[in-house]
């Protein structure tokens, strides 16, 4: 957890482009806040009876009528980033704890562009323009498409270059598309896209049959059960139940039916889990199953005269095993721009407890009546305002880095993952850093990362250029007529973008391979300092050599660069992945950067 004067307020300003917010929470009470900064030159347009404090110092909205959210989505992200300290929160008595955003000192801007329709790509790219005018100091959007485009058809990408122009770095959403290969939405090297993995507490529900066996499944259901056990049935309530459904725990064979089960009147459900690891939040009480589990609970319906059974309220559980990357977290490889490595970082998405808004349907389920001011949910939208937490930090720390430098930090110091640390590892990909990028978000190591690697605005245009980007459409990224490439495109300069991962694709190689790739690093650690690189884990199937192997720097913000050489043999025609991490070390920082190579 990383520490901050939470009681004191401080200058750092976060734009949330979302469903907009839920102002009078808790979350957002400015009590201890004082006046907005100086540089803010935002304003206060929520629409009637939305009111701004020294907490939510700036609101907007588009589309809509007001930038209250209706939804919960943004309400939920803006608490996650920068909500308040508040004990004894819980949902009905789940998760009980201590809520608080990633940076509960830091003031709240919000932009609302979503609504019951979804998002405007005109009011994401006006909320862009407005963020980056009003001063935020780092904007979030948990935003995305259900696959990855083309820079210039991206509004967020295109957003996102304006803003890091302007020194404000973008945190993205990945998408939830997982865990099948190469379904990220979020490509572009200025943006920092975050995966979603586990936390160490899950939510259990178990179903206590007639017959005294207890099945386990997943829900956050916070209804306590009354009375005595309650027939089952197993049956399609689309068509009506075989009998009332009323006072009947209902079977169903799939996840939709679960919603018509609700509309029958059923007491509860049993139905097959849509992911393993995320719960879902039920309007009745309900269990989520594997399809085994499903099979057993439909044999003991079939196979006795009068089946009963009852589901018990969730029980909050410790998982050892976590972090896991999640089974709906997208995936990479990037396919708009094969030698960036996205995701970049994972960071807690599943059963994320947070603010939520008390107009809104807490299960997303219309006959769900309940309304709370906090809520669970899971998604890579839950992880990115955790990375928008640390970027906040981090700026109170370093306000003068550029975007290029606050990212590389946190993705140099994130901890290593394991390729079991990942949901499904038999599908193609879904099991190494295309799933969690660099690793796991570690805030406290990326406030002293040591050595950083940097890009510049030129860069990012030098590397739209090498794509084969016209001037037309690289001024429509860049929203300036001036926007131009210095050099021929040449795709295989893409490779010494100066990222902090190194990343390629030989599939076009028909023989074996030799890569060199450029870096430069930028000393912020201590003035006086040698760095030696090494090589994790050196496993043999790929030969790599880093020239100069020792790094050794005299200043602060002095500037080294070295070459990494990859070597493999002709890749098999049943595809290929390798991969390996170069560290350097002075005996005090680890700056770690994964290397994958594959095809």
């Amino acid at each position: 957890m990383i520490k901050n004067p939470v009681g004191i307020a401080n200058d750092v300003v976060v734009g949330i482009i979302d469903s907009g917010i839920w102002p009078e929470l808790p979350s957002f009470d400015d009590r201890g806040f004082g006046p907005p900064p100086a540089k803010w030159k935002g304003v206060c347009r929520g629409g009637t009876n939305f009111t701004c404090n020294n907490k939510i110092i700036g609101a907007r909205y588009y589309s809509s009528q007001s930038a209250r959210d209706d939804q919960g989505h943004g309400t939920h992200t803006a608490s996650t980033a920068a909500g308040n300290v508040l004990k004894d929160v819980s949902f009905y008595g789940l998760a009980s704890g201590v809520a608080r955003g990633g940076l509960p000192s830091a003031r709240i801007a919000v932009y609302q562009v979503c609504d019951d329709l979804g998002c405007s790509s005109a009011d994401i790219l006006a909320a862009f323009d407005d963020a980056i005018a009003d001063g935020v100091d780092v904007i979030s959007v948990s935003i995305g498409t259900p696959e990855a485009v083309d820079i210039d058809a991206d509004t967020v990408a295109i957003g996102g270059f304006h803003a890091a122009r302007r020194g404000i770095l973008t945190v993205h959403s990945a998408g939830n598309s997982g865990p099948q290969s190469a379904t990220t939405c979020s490509v572009a090297p200025w943006l920092l896209s975050v995966a979603a993995s586990t936390i160490d507490r899950k939510f259990e529900s178990k179903v206590v049959l007639g017959n005294r066996k207890i099945v386990t499944g997943i829900s956050v259901n916070a209804f306590a059960w009354n009375g005595l056990e309650s027939p089952l049935l197993h049956g399609d309530p689309s068509i009506g139940c075989p009998g009332a459904c009323g006072n009947k725990i209902v079977i169903c064979d799939s996840i939709n039916e679960k919603e018509l089960a609700f509309e029958a009147g059923a007491k509860g459900v049993i139905y097959p889990y849509n992911t393993p690891d995320a719960a879902s939040v039920v309007a009745l009480p309900a269990a989520a199953v594997d399809f085994q589990t499903l099979d057993a609970v439909i044999s003991y319906q079939n196979s006795t005269k009068n089946p009963v059974a009852k589901i018990l309220k969730s029980d909050t559980v410790r998982d050892p095993g976590a972090p896991l990357v999640a089974s709906f977290s997208s995936r990479g490889p990037n396919s708009i721009i094969s030698g960036i490595l996205k995701p970049d970082v994972s960071a807690p998405g599943v059963d994320i407890l947070a603010g939520f808004s008390p107009v809104a349907s807490l299960s997303e389920n219309p006959y769900d009546k309940r309304r709370y001011n906090f809520n669970v949910l899971s998604g890579t939208s839950m992880a990115c305002p955790h990375v928008t937490g640390v970027v906040a930090y981090l700026k109170t720390l370093h306000p003068d880095w550029s975007p290029s430098a606050l990212k590389s930090a946190i993705l140099t110091t994130a901890t290593p993952m394991h390729p079991g640390n990942v949901q499904d590892p038999t599908l193609t990909y879904v099991s190494t850093e295309f799933a969690y990028g660099s690793g796991q978000l570690n805030p406290v190591n990326a406030t002293n990362p040591g050595l950083v690697y940097e890009t510049s605005a030129q860069d990012d245009i030098n590397l739209l250029c090498n794509l084969g980007y016209d001037t037309a459409r690289i001024r429509s990224v860049t929203g300036d007529k001036n926007s131009t490439c210095l050099a021929r495109a040449d795709p295989a300069a893409i490779k010494d973008f100066n990222y902090p991962s190194i990343t390629a694709d030989v599939s076009r190689t028909r023989a074996a391979f030799q890569i060199s790739f450029l870096r430069t690093v930028t000393n912020v650690g201590t003035a006086t300092s040698t760095y030696t690189s090494q090589i994790v884990p050196n496993m043999g199937r790929l030969k790599i050599e880093v020239t100069p192997p020792v790094l050794s720097f005299g200043s602060l913000n002095e500037k080294k660069s070295f070459t990494v050489t990859v070597s493999g043999g002709k890749a098999p025609a049943d595809g290929f992945l390798a991969s390996a991490s170069l560290i350097w070390r002075d005996g005090v920082h680890s700056v770690r950067s994964p290397i994958v190579i594959y095809t």
